[in-house]
């Protein structure tokens, strides 16, 4: 019952306070974040984007919420797993996050391939608590989220009670 009640501002709350870290991290402690780590932040901004509608225009049904946090979960499990085997050099980053340049017998190619080059390796773990790295707590935010949802989504709005006649 306390799920039903509150999940609504939980989830909301929960996002807003994963931006608020992010961007107090990146901006008062100048943590730059790598391009893996922006990806991260598009779930918690979408989720606070429809939490804001819903809330705005006083919709009482929030199912579409709900659906969005889902949307929203999935992406942002898809990138958080991805950045920590990353950072754990079990997975390979895209283009933009890697480290290294290659090698080329051209100059102009080298000199783009270092004006391109990402300022953050996203395998090099910037921040962490108690050893465990930023994209590590927010592979588990985002995973709790996902799997709170789905309950409250089976519990609440996954079958249909119909009154007997």
């Amino acid at each position: 019952m306390i799920l039903k009640k509150y999940w609504f501002w939980t989830v909301s709350i929960l996002s807003l306070i994963a931006i608020c870290s992010a961007l107090i991290a990146e901006f008062i402690f100048n943590l730059e974040p790598c391009s893996m780590c922006l990806k991260q932040r598009h779930p918690y901004y979408f989720i606070i984007l429809i939490f804001i509608i819903v809330v705005v225009f006083k919709l009482q049904q929030k199912i579409w919420f709900y659906a969005g946090v889902q949307i929203a979960s999935i992406y942002g499990i898809f990138y958080a797993f991805w950045h920590v085997g990353i950072e754990n050099k079990i997975l390979s980053g895209p283009e933009e996050c890697s480290g290294g340049l290659h090698t080329s017998n051209n100059v102009s190619s080298l000199k783009e391939q270092i004006m391109t080059k990402a300022v953050i390796n996203c395998e090099e773990v910037t921040w962490s608590f108690f050893g465990v790295s930023a994209a590590s707590i927010n592979a588990f935010i985002i995973l709790l989220i996902f799997i709170i949802n789905v309950v409250y989504l089976l519990n609440y709005h996954g079958s249909k009670k119909t009154k007997s006649i």
